[in-house]
């Protein structure tokens, strides 16, 4: 399945089942290098919070998977970025910038490969995100992200939707080999990308958005 470049499509990242958080982006480029989505400053969202408001990383993951979960709608409130996810491999890559399109750094979210899917107008990628990530600076020096919080939740398994944690930071040393090298797409590709001018933030989320979560299988 490809996705026709302008398209709104959904980006939902889920928990054993059950959505953390969806957004609708707009689709840049879908070919052999991998899927390249664009997320406006003030794109909608719909997030995953305890039923008192708090998200979770408000507080410890041992209380978070006591609680009642519910969903609240929101907005991203920074400047607009590029998710670039390559075929066949367990992170994306964000590029990170300014409102007026200076690049900033890149940001490798390590998760579970997208998988996507199509449910009539409604069309999207589901993604597990697996929490430890790298933090990249434009001269291509890295250092990893969140390792607090990884081993935090890897020390509840029977609540977290991480199970190999071997693999997640093998994953993440494969992409810091690219990082190291300046290979693709930590290259200088699409760093000086601007969005078409005609393209308007979405004003909210499309029918569908809460269609059940695609599970690997």
């Amino acid at each position: 399945m490809r996705f026709e470049p302008g398209r709104i499509v959904l980006h939902r990242n889920t928990r054993r089942g059950r959505l953390a958080f969806v957004r609708p982006v707009r689709v840049v480029s879908d070919d052999e290098r991998g899927l390249l989505l664009w997320m406006a400053r003030g794109t909608p969202s719909i997030n995953e919070v305890a039923v008192d408001g708090r998200g979770s990383r408000g507080m410890p993951f041992s209380e978070w998977v006591t609680l009642e979960y519910t969903l609240q709608e929101g907005a991203w409130q920074g400047p607009g970025i590029l998710l670039f996810f390559p075929p066949g491999e367990d992170h994306s890559v964000w590029f990170f910038r300014t409102d007026e399109g200076f690049f900033t750094g890149w940001y490798v979210n390590l998760e579970e490969r997208h998988r996507r899917w199509q449910d009539g107008a409604v069309a999207g990628i589901d993604v597990v995100d697996q929490d430890l990530d790298i933090v990249v600076a434009p001269d291509r020096t890295w250092e990893w992200k969140d390792e607090d919080e990884f081993a935090e939740r890897l020390a509840i398994p029977q609540h977290y939707w991480v199970a190999d944690e071997a693999a997640v930071r093998a994953q993440g040393r494969r992409v810091i080999k690219q990082i190291e090298a300046g290979e693709f797409p930590f290259d200088g590709t699409w760093t000086d990308w601007m969005p078409e001018p005609a393209w308007l933030t979405p004003p909210a989320l499309p029918d569908g958005w809460d269609r059940p979560a695609v599970t690997r299988g």
